[in-house]
């Protein structure tokens, strides 16, 4: 069994929401919010909740959109070098209030195929610089894997981007892979995973639904992730509320993705109370015939 922990993504970031996490088993929180928000972030705060409730602050996800203002890989040197020297404030700053990872994009969207080459290598110069920052401040940066265009959208992609630095750890988004099977990706950047986004899809895009939603085998998931000596938390990337592309009955709360988690833990079946649309676009639109 791994520690159980679930991103801000989308949740207010106030003391009663460590209080609900910690009252409902969750033992780490990702903080992550957008750029703008990210200069507002009230850290004295969250350190204290953190500390009073009992919930860890395991890790920040940098933030990486818009992309005109945030891309480590941009062929613009000014835009890249900008990027670097804003995550590297982050870093720096972050550090400080006992947060371990700082999960990364390695590139925005849309990148040609043509391109790749020269979008991979400004991305490991970028990495190398922040993984040098990142050991000064005794952290860890997570290259978390992306999909479609994107840099990190297979094993190969993240291989290289981590291969910048010898410091460089993986963040396993479950919901990115595209192209690759999961079990397969796990097994080749095992021993450089440090981190986990949870969440399901339909293998056709990346969704963020509830485990046990989509078509991921969970089960295999979870026995590969012990069978590759991942040390890490079981963290959940999504929001409470439903997203476009899945209907649900209510609401998710924190108590759903403690009670989540421990089901694939025990090997239970997944309580389930959401229904998928008979059809969806690509972006997750219901599809109306």
């Amino acid at each position: 069994m791994f520690k159980i922990g679930l991103s801000s993504c989308s949740k207010p970031l106030t003391e009663e929401l460590f209080k609900e996490y910690a009252e409902a088993g969750i033992d780490c929180i990702e903080i992550s919010v957008g750029l703008d928000a990210a200069d507002e972030l009230d850290w004295p705060s969250l350190f204290s909740w953190s500390q009073k409730y009992g919930v860890e602050l395991w890790s920040f996800h940098l933030p990486f959109s818009p992309f005109y203002r945030m891309d480590i890989s941009s062929p613009d040197e000014e835009l890249r070098q900008r990027s670097v020297d804003k995550c590297a404030d982050y870093i720096m700053k972050v550090s400080d209030f006992g947060v371990k990872v700082f999960v990364i994009h390695a590139s925005g969207e849309p990148i040609d195929e043509e391109r790749r080459p020269e979008y991979m290598a400004q991305a490991k110069k970028s990495l190398k610089t922040l993984a040098e920052v990142a050991d000064k401040c005794m952290v860890t940066i997570a290259v978390e894997d992306l999909p479609r265009t994107c840099l990190g959208r297979n094993s190969s992609d993240m291989l290289e981007l981590v291969s910048a630095d010898d410091r460089l750890k993986i963040c396993f988004d479950t919901n990115h892979l595209l192209g690759e099977d999961i079990k397969g990706f796990i097994e080749k950047v095992g021993d450089k995973l440090i981190t986990t986004h949870i969440s399901d899809y339909d293998f056709a895009n990346e969704r963020h639904w509830l485990a046990g939603e989509g078509d991921i085998n969970w089960s295999e998931l979870y026995e590969t992730l012990l069978k590759v000596g991942y040390k890490g938390p079981w963290l959940y990337e999504l929001g409470f509320g439903a997203p476009k592309s899945i209907m649900r009955d209510r609401d998710l709360t924190c108590a759903d993705f403690s009670s989540n988690a421990k089901e694939i833990f025990e090997g239970r079946p997944i309580t389930n109370i959401s229904k998928r649309y008979n059809e969806i676009d690509f972006w997750g639109e219901p599809v109306t015939k």
